[in-house]
């Protein structure tokens, strides 16, 4: 059963079927085969609920106002503010571009746009600094997956769907771990700095700082909107989504002017396109999830560590990231979310875990899977911003996934790190 399941999906992709085709074979397969007198639509009804949370509407008005911040001065903004106030220490420039894919991350959701945004005005600033191309690239790239566990987050609100779990204790969730791998960033990128003996940036003065502040201020709205919205119980994660639309449209039309009536409708249909093949694959992983539920298979495959599980839930988390952890190095984060979350469910449950938990953890995995080799979709991003070949774009990237793996062992070993501020904002 688990190998027709594995193996139709595994031929289909290597004959280049997009992963929504496999996901809905493989599951039809299973019916076929193994179920004949269970009525195929079935599968149809489980795709259309899949799709039907209330909660999933925010993901294309996020990627919306992702689409309409790149467009316009958001993220410069966003880079003079951090630059003013950090560009002057030892390390400046690259911490300036941790923190500034951070808080850029925290108002769009995305990593691709935060790759896209921060990396054309970043990159070629830490070359004039002097760093290594290699390093500025891996920094950029891994930097910006901040942006999946810092809120609002898409990895975030599906595997909440998935899993029914609250999306907006998970956004609260995904600040501490955010916040870590972002100190573990500034703090090798201060090493590297001398290491290399790169100068330091001349301090800005008071004066030069109250000005980006001021600019800065209306964008810094965001986060104050969504964190601040969701934490006092004002917004729901969708209506946060809303109201994030509403005021990026707001800042770059009328305040900042950056972006014009015309543009609007082609970000609109970029936002159409990747809602609709988001969607596309929630549909099939809901179908192949429920069909692999309904077989069984998570007894099959895990029954020896749900025997385990109620005795040790560090081992199931542990054996929860390095699955999700090797997933997301081939295939997309979202795919693996809707694949494994179902089949690990009984485990977790068995265990006693917080599923807060478990999401934040699988986020984090999806974080580094997306700037992993061999198939992070950052990378080909960043293939595509920067036109350098692949074994440039990767050549940097080592030392951030092991910074990132540490991030995980943190998480798994002090589950406080995710857990303070949900407990305090919902407990």
């Amino acid at each position: 059963m688990v190998f027709l399941l594995f193996g139709v999906m595994i031929v289909l992709l290597f004959m280049g079927f997009p992963m929504m085709i496999p996901l809905i074979a493989a599951a039809l397969a299973m019916m076929w085969v193994y179920f004949p007198f269970t009525d195929p639509a079935i599968l149809i009804q489980q795709m259309i609920g899949g799709v039907s949370p209330a909660v999933l509407t925010a993901v294309p008005m996020f990627i919306f106002a992702a689409d309409i911040m790149t467009k316009g001065h958001t993220a410069d903004r966003l880079l003079d503010l951090v630059m003013r106030f950090v560009g002057h220490v030892r390390g400046g420039l690259p911490i300036t571009t941790a923190l500034s894919c951070t808080l850029f991350g925290a108002v769009s959701g995305s990593t691709q746009a935060t790759v896209v945004a921060m990396g054309g005005p970043l990159r070629p600033k830490l070359l004039e600094a002097g760093y290594r191309d290699s390093f500025a690239i891996a920094l950029i790239i891994n930097a910006s997956d901040i942006a999946l566990l810092i809120p609002p987050s898409i990895g975030m609100i599906i595997y909440g769907v998935v899993s029914g779990t609250s999306v907006g204790e998970l956004f609260i969730a995904g600040i501490g771990p955010g916040l870590l791998v972002l100190v573990l960033f500034s703090t090798y990128a201060y090493v590297i700095s001398r290491i290399q003996k790169v100068p330091v940036q001349a301090r800005a003065g008071w004066g030069l700082r109250w000005q980006a502040v001021k600019k800065a201020a209306l964008p810094l709205g965001f986060p104050v909107i969504i964190i601040g919205g969701i934490y006092s119980g004002i917004f729901s994660p969708t209506e946060a989504a809303a109201v994030s639309v509403l005021y990026a449209l707001i800042l770059e039309l009328f305040v900042f002017r950056a972006v014009a009536f015309r543009e609007l409708p082609s970000l609109a249909l970029s936002t159409g396109l990747i809602t609709a093949v988001v969607f596309i694959l929630v549909a099939a992983g809901t179908a192949f999830s429920w069909t692999i539920s309904f077989a069984q298979i998570p007894d099959q495959l895990l029954g020896g560590l749900i025997a385990e599980a109620a005795g040790n839930p560090q081992l199931v988390l542990a054996v929860i990231a390095v699955a999700f952890f090797v997933g997301c190095m081939f295939v997309d984060p979202i795919v693996v979310i809707l694949i494994l979350t179902p089949i690990f469910a009984p485990v977790v449950d068995r265990a006693g875990i917080d599923p807060v938990l478990v999401g934040t953890l699988v986020t984090l995995q999806a974080a580094i899977g997306s700037a992993t080799p061999p198939f992070g979709c950052d990378i080909f991003t960043a293939m595509a911003i920067f036109r350098r070949p692949y074994l440039e774009i990767i050549r940097g990237t080592p030392p951030f996934i092991f910074m990132l793996l540490i991030a995980s062992v943190l998480l798994i070993a002090f589950p406080s790190i995710a857990l303070f501020l949900r407990d305090l904002a919902f407990r």
